[in-house]
């Protein structure tokens, strides 16, 4: 192969790869943060290390390999390091070629040695939102005359191109001095919203587009629009369509199995219960959406006033939600002598550890889903080591939260030995070093694990304690079948306000809330702490 086809795209400006093996090994090695290939010998290792004895400790399987052999090998291999003989290591040109493939979102392969690197090429393709793709997902049925058929055309939405949302309504700020968006209709204005607000995580995307399409097929339905044209009367009407829903969902009451006019199981009531809490959050979470969109409008400019000022409560709303999806302690005392268990049958140890690793981070982290996505521009979520002595040492787990805030969660001794074996079974040191710039969750076919795939393996350990639930339990197993990792943040929240009681902002700083009143939340799930205070204020005296 030649290196020197190969560009980075990561660098700015963007370059070439150096043209021999070696050096590109080296630069790629810096680039990723994590060896890629190093030829081993005793005298290498023992240039690196003041004596034999700290080079058996720093390099134990290196050092047990050569003590058979003149050299070894080790080098990266689908999310791990790997140390073998030099006559069983693959050629160095083919390790290179591995390792750009497995991080191609930052490394390209260009067809002409001699072609020049493009300055897009600075912008990973994945980081890009064209026109098309939101106005494809935010269009509404019966609505468009005519679609984007390219990217070219997509660039600058226009009314000719027949979308419903690139108009521009009576509160539109036609001044572009104050309007820092830059643009001049709602389809531009709505793409740039969601790379604000949505883009860390997928869900939240996903949640936004649907909440977003349904206020523009209600605006269809009522020949009302664009939304930068919409009155306060409007979104009035809007919100009263929407509170209504769930009146036309489920009698509450009893559940019924369909097809029967018996009782459900107790599991299934459970069960059905859940569905029901989901569904009641639906209008609140609408409603919020279409505060934010207005809201940010009007905070960049591109809007002159803001028609749904206090559409969805605001601090209201956020003082009387109650968290209602919360394991109990017995349920996950389950899922931890799971984890803490020999492996399953048929599940290799980097696989098993892995699935241990995220367990811990999620259960003694608190961490939403998205936050354990490795980001190769931020190289976050990162684990870092603290040693005090010799051998006391804390590990920190430094994320980015939501609105792209940063923030540093310290992990519980409990969560340290499941991290430090799967780190072990990756071919790592026991502990992350000073500057090691690695995804804290690898993934087999990548080089790191997406949210679906960190969210199937929390789903596993579930579904996996559903064999010692004992028999005829059936809302423990409902519990089981309905969980996340959602649930898992909702179980830490409770665990330092109400458990242990936490000040409201320390629990606030650990959690990442915006708001304190989310994190207050969580007393309401409990009164016994907040009865012995009361009781403790009012003592009863006999008479």
């Amino acid at each position: 192969m030649n290196p020197a086809s190969w560009i980075d795209t990561a660098a700015s400006p963007p370059q070439r790869l150096p043209e021999t093996i070696d050096a590109a090994l080296a630069y790629v090695a810096d680039a990723v943060g994590h060896p890629v290939h190093t030829r081993w010998t005793l005298t290498r290792l023992k240039r690196g290390c003041p004596s034999l004895a700290d080079a058996k400790r720093e390099h134990p399987a290196v050092f047990a390999l050569l003590l058979e052999h003149d050299v070894a090998v080790e080098y990266w291999d689908r999310g791990r390091l790997r140390i073998v003989a030099a006559d069983d290591a693959p050629a160095p040109e083919t390790i290179l070629e591995r390792v750009l493939h497995q991080h191609r979102r930052r490394f390209h392969e260009v067809a002409d040695g001699n072609a020049r690197v493009p300055a897009s090429a600075a912008v990973p393709p994945a980081a890009t939102a064209t026109t098309a793709v939101w106005l494809a997902a935010l269009e509404p049925p019966h609505t468009v005359a005519t679609r984007v058929s390219s990217a070219a055309n997509a660039t600058s939405a226009t009314p000719a191109t027949g979308a419903w949302l690139a108009r521009a309504g009576r509160f539109v700020n036609p001044s572009m001095v104050t309007n820092t968006l830059g643009v001049a209709d709602d389809a531009q204005a709505v793409i740039l919203f969601l790379r604000d607000r949505a883009s860390r995580s997928p869900h939240t995307r996903r949640a936004y587009l649907a909440d977003l399409k349904r206020l523009i097929a209600w605006c269809e339905r009522e020949q009302l629009g664009p939304l930068s044209d919409l009155t306060r009367h409007d979104l009035l009407a809007y919100r009263r369509e929407v509170e209504l829903q769930p009146a036309h969902g489920p009698a509450t009451g009893e559940a019924t199995l369909p097809g029967s006019r018996q009782p459900a199981r107790r599991g299934h009531r459970v069960a059905t219960g859940i569905t029901r809490l989901r569904s009641a959050a639906v209008p609140a979470r609408a409603l919020a959406v279409v505060s934010s969109l207005f809201r940010y409008w009007l905070k960049t400019g591109y809007l002159i006033a803001n028609p749904a000022a206090d559409l969805s409560g605001g601090g209201a709303a956020r003082a009387a939600w109650t968290p209602t999806r919360i394991i109990p302690a017995r349920v996950v005392a389950l899922c931890d002598a799971l984890v803490a268990g020999p492996a399953p049958t048929g599940l290799t140890p980097p696989v098993w550890t892995r699935r241990c690793a995220i367990w811990s981070l999620y259960r003694y982290g608190g961490v939403r889903l998205a936050e354990l996505v490795w980001s190769e521009a931020l190289g976050l979520p990162r684990l870092d080591v603290d040693a005090d002595t010799d051998t006391d040492t804390h590990w920190t787990l430094h994320v980015r939260g939501k609105g792209n805030k940063l923030r540093a969660i310290p992990l519980p001794a409990i969560c340290v030995p499941p991290l430090r074996a799967y780190r072990l079974a990756r071919g790592l040191t026991p502990e992350p070093g000073a500057f090691e710039r690695l995804p804290p969750v690898h993934s087999e076919k990548r080089d790191a694990l997406g949210a679906s795939g960190l969210y199937d393996e929390v789903k596993a350990v579930f579904h996996a304690a559903e064999a010692l639930v004992a028999p005829g339990d059936g809302v423990t197993l409902a519990l089981l079948r309905a969980a996340s990792t959602h649930w898992l943040r909702h179980g830490y929240a409770r665990t330092l306000v109400v458990d242990h009681a936490v000040p409201l902002p320390v629990a606030q700083t650990l959690l990442g809330h915006a708001s304190v009143q989310t994190t207050a939340a969580y007393a309401k799930t409990d009164l016994t702490q907040t009865r012995a205070f009361v009781e403790g204020s009012f003592p009863n005296i006999d008479r």
